[in-house]
């Protein structure tokens, strides 16, 4: 019982995150499901997509009362996203065998490869958001459609290996490279997400991934609670403030799964020698 408390009031956390910020729904929603609940980490992959799948149409059903959304560079960035996304999660990632490398020395599981690879992209990230400077809203956007379509893709990528629905980098390309206020890229991400990790679910319903269904709900009931206490006060927050509290937070949350992960692999090293 203690264990669905805790696990209630984390969800309830990531759904304020996600809402405020547009992104670090999957970064936070992974870890808790993988080393909270003990889920698989491929199946954590996705219950992240169907968890934040319902908590970003949450919101972005707010912010399209708000008119933050600025749908033609959305869908630049959904449709190839996308369709990446479900063709990795449909037909790419279920071939992909469970012991990814083995030797006498260590065993390199499927699930401890793409938690390692989501700490480096995290780890990356972190860098990038505390690195980047704020761009003032009376500054020109710099839209390019071809540009956004390839980091569109390259975003579906990767959310089509580790789950995660890519907010962490479609908020920095969005307002780095194309010069968009802060509170339009997140609601812009939040849009594009809604879809991607729609679809990246959908493709995910094959005979290798176990559905727990009540599970599943349970989670996402309290991400969306989350969500819509965060609609009702994020308009009083500063975007700086944010970024560097979601800055920090997520290069802990980087170098603690990257340790998590290296001593599952250290130990397995102790146990040949």
């Amino acid at each position: 019982m203690e264990l669905y408390v805790l696990g209630a009031l984390l969800f309830f956390l990531i759904g304020v995150v996600l809402s405020l910020l547009g992104s670090g729904g999957a970064i936070l929603t992974i870890p808790v499901l993988v080393y909270v609940f003990d889920v698989n980490p491929y199946w954590a992959t996705s219950y992240s997509m169907f968890i934040m799948g319902l908590s970003n149409w949450t919101a972005t059903i707010d912010n399209i009362r708000k008119k933050y959304i600025l749908y033609k560079i959305g869908l630049y960035f959904a449709i190839p996203g996308l369709l990446v996304t479900f063709l990795v999660r449909r037909f790419v990632l279920p071939d992909i065998p469970d012991m990814v490398f083995k030797n006498e020395l260590m065993h390199v599981s499927k699930g401890s490869a793409l938690m390692l690879v989501f700490s480096f992209l995290i780890f990356v990230t972190a860098i990038r958001t505390l690195k980047s400077k704020h761009v003032h809203e009376n500054v020109p956007m710099a839209f390019s459609p071809v540009k956004s379509m390839f980091q569109g893709a390259a975003i579906g990528l990767i959310t089509g290996f580790v789950g995660a629905g890519g907010g962490f980098l479609i908020v920095p390309i969005l307002v780095l490279s194309s010069k968009i206020p802060i509170r339009q890229a997140i609601a812009t991400s939040l849009f594009v997400i809604s879809i991607t990790t729609s679809l990246g679910f959908l493709g995910d319903l094959n005979p290798s991934v176990y559905m727990d269904w009540p599970f599943l709900i349970y989670c996402a009931t309290f991400c969306v609670a989350g969500v819509l206490v965060a609609n009702s006060i994020k308009d009083k927050f500063t975007s700086k403030t944010l970024k560097l509290i979601f800055g920090y937070f997520i290069l802990s949350l980087s170098i603690l799964i990257f340790i998590i992960e290296i001593n599952k692999l250290g130990l397995k090293l102790v146990a040949f020698l």
